[in-house]
């Protein structure tokens, strides 16, 4: 994997100077010079397929056979959506030739150069540089941002892609605190991804909460912005696990963040997104007991449109004793998958009744594409093979997106139920994608993070998706991100004040209020005091400045 990672990437031979006040191309050699040769020209993924010679050959066959896999390719960022400046391959099939006749490679939103990070002191070497040249700096771990705040055209990236270590502790203490404070724990170096995560958990009969694409980075964006699962209804977010981070905070100072020390900037870690207060190089997250779970698979193909607006009705009317029973899970309107961690075969038959009484009921119906199946797994890794076929959809695509969370007042009375499954039918009709998570921490308390409190008011977070090929004109591009904002207007309108910072409209609106809630104005202070210079920038983030240069790209 990591080769391919590499393959983007040309060492640095060839600088080219991207604006007036960038820094020389000396100035960059002594950089590489004093990083022993660590820092890289930022290439778009698929460059070497424009490149006429027999290596690029190899490396293009190699990317055409990976172009949709989330383990090489992320979802598509390196598209400046206002220039059109791009570097896509055709993400229907990759082995078309049109795109290499037709366009020119060029690099978009790919960051100018990149640290290939294998030390604490290459962070810090970064900083310094970015901080003296007043140069725009991103944070790249796996670079699944489907907002785009690992990239900018003109940037300085840290690409943190080598802190691979996974260490079990029994009895893990927080560094300062009392011995009694100690918690089962898994600590990873900030580049581990969730399906080593998952495999180590395994073998050391735990369960640890994480994503769903095994792709994802643990410990960066998806944990510092709020990242959720399919169990997180009974186990809580990744921040309500978290018991310590090891952070490079903008200032250069390493920093050990738990509840014992540096209490803000864990409260701000936790919740206060990804790229904004630091370099995380090392979190420990809390590891449950193995447990059992209960799954539910269901399929919805080829129903007609009625029948499609009765599962979304069906899911509406149950979601508040499914979530009070434990379950958790996913639906599009192909298929569904639930899961529960706390029930045994008899009663996730009892509380899925109404679920298997409506699926029986369209098979009577004709609907020969409907089925469902209740399976027992031992644990959540045989669990997550079986779910991760029916989640896992092409990347390396150029698309916008929307979410909402779903308060649980809009499943309190028939109206309101009525009402919502409306919104939800209605944009499911009008995108390419609807997808409706169970994945709120419903029944977990609050401890301390920064997440807006209505994460743990919600039943629902539900995501809207509009997507592009390499060919579509400005035109087409901007309006898929006003397509997805018309398409979330009716749920918007139900649910005005509550979105997932790492999946929302890049047009969301009143963003502080939709991510934080009334936390905005504490991360701000500690924002302001970690990050003095306000030398990590990104979108929508917490003290965001609209006026940098390096959001040129954004629509």
């Amino acid at each position: 994997m990591l080769t391919i990672y590499l393959a983007r990437f040309l060492l640095v031979a060839a600088l080219a100077v991207v604006g007036n006040a960038f820094p020389s191309s000396d100035t960059w050699r002594s950089l590489n010079f004093t990083l022993g040769g660590k820092l890289l020209l930022g290439e778009p993924f698929a460059k070497p397929c424009w490149d006429a010679d027999v290596n690029s050959e190899a490396t293009c066959a190699l990317i055409q056979a990976h172009m949709t896999s989330g383990g090489y390719v992320n979802p598509e960022w390196e598209t400046c959506i206002t220039s059109g400046d791009q570097c896509l391959l055709d993400y229907t099939d990759p082995t078309n030739v049109e795109p290499l006749r037709s366009t020119k490679c060029k690099r978009g939103s790919v960051p100018a150069y990149l640290i290939d990070v294998h030390d604490t002191k290459d962070i810090l070497t970064g900083l310094s540089f970015a901080r003296k040249h007043k140069i725009s700096l991103v944070i790249k771990n796996t670079g699944h941002d489907y907002l785009g705040r690992s990239s900018a055209p003109g940037s300085l990236a840290l690409w943190i892609h080598r802190f691979r270590e996974m260490t079990h502790t029994p009895a893990f203490v927080p560094e300062g605190c009392p011995s009694k404070d100690s918690s089962p724990g898994v600590t990873v170096g900030a580049s581990v991804q969730w399906y080593e995560a998952y495999a180590f958990a395994e073998a050391n009969n735990i369960t640890v909460v994480g994503g769903t694409d095994p792709s994802v980075g643990v410990a960066g964006g998806w944990l510092q912005g709020g990242g959720h699962s399919v169990l997180s209804n009974t186990m809580g977010l990744g921040v309500d696990r978290v018991l310590q981070f090891k952070v490079i905070t903008p200032d250069g100072v390493l920093r050990v963040a738990n509840q014992c020390q540096n209490t803000e900037l864990f409260f701000a870690l936790r919740g206060g997104g990804g790229g904004t207060f630091g370099i995380v190089i090392e979190s420990t997250i809390l590891a449950s007991p193995q447990v059992t779970l209960q799954a539910v698979f269901v399929g919805y193909a080829n129903l007609n449109a009625t029948m499609q607006k009765q599962v979304v009705a069906t899911q509406v009317e149950n979601a508040v004793q499914w979530a009070e029973a434990g379950w958790g899970g996913a639906s599009t309107p192909a298929g569904a998958v639930f899961v529960n961690p706390k029930a045994d075969e008899e009663s996730a038959a009892h509380t899925m009744a109404p679920l298997i009484s409506f699926v029986d009921s369209l098979v009577d119906g004709g609907a020969t594409g409907a089925s469902i199946t209740l399976t027992t797994f031992q644990s959540f890794a045989s669990f997550y093979a079986a779910f991760l076929p029916f989640v896992i959809s092409p990347v390396g695509v150029p698309l916008a997106l929307s979410s909402r969370l779903v308060n649980k007042a809009n499943f309190e009375t028939a109206e309101n139920r009525s009402a919502l499954v409306n919104a939800l039918f209605d944009a499911q009709n009008a995108v390419d994608t609807l997808l409706i998570q169970s994945t709120t921490p419903a029944s977990v308390n609050d401890s301390g993070t920064s997440v807006t409190g209505k994460w743990r008011e919600s039943l629902y977070h539900v995501t809207v998706v509009s997507r592009w090929n390499w060919n579509a004109t400005k035109a087409t591009r901007l309006s898929q991100f006003t397509r997805v904002d018309d398409a979330m207007s009716g749920l918007r309108a139900l649910t005005p004040d509550a979105a997932y910072f790492n999946e929302a409209s890049v047009h969301e609106p009143n963003y502080k209020v939709s991510f934080w809630g009334d936390n905005y104005s504490r991360l701000l202070q500690i924002k302001k005091h970690y990050d003095p210079e306000h030398l990590l920038n990104c979108w929508n983030c917490v003290g965001f400045d609209s006026h940098s240069s390096q959001f040129s790209c954004y629509p």
